[in-house]
């Protein structure tokens, strides 16, 4: 194998290692993934400033749903302001995916 080789396939597995613990990290517990989730949908300062308390209304009403599904709900303090429909953006489901949290926009209702 040439030299030039080695370190194209070195730099190449160092790019994709990088990748798995950068997603691993942001995605390590709850909380982590629903501020990476506010984030990405276009919100950082909310990301950054608000705090995150578990939803106990819908952690009760769903309970034997999110169990099922290994899920729980969670309220935004200072949630973002949809634009178009001038809504809180206040309520997520984070799930736990094998060693993962991934978190979704679960609604008012």
């Amino acid at each position: 194998m040439k030299w030039s080789n080695f370190l194209q396939n070195k730099k190449r597995w160092l790019v994709i290692i990088s990748l798995i613990i950068v997603f691993t990290l942001l995605h390590s517990t709850p909380s982590i993934a629903l501020k990476t989730h506010v984030f990405f949908m276009g919100y950082p300062i909310a990301a950054i400033t608000s705090g995150i308390v578990e939803d106990d209304f819908h952690n009760k009403v769903d309970k034997e749903k999110f169990a099922k599904i290994n899920a729980k709900a969670y309220t935004l303090t200072k949630p973002p302001i949809e634009k178009a429909t001038q809504g809180k953006l206040r309520n997520y489901l984070v799930r736990k995916i094998g060693i993962w949290y991934f978190a979704e926009f679960l609604g008012e209702g």
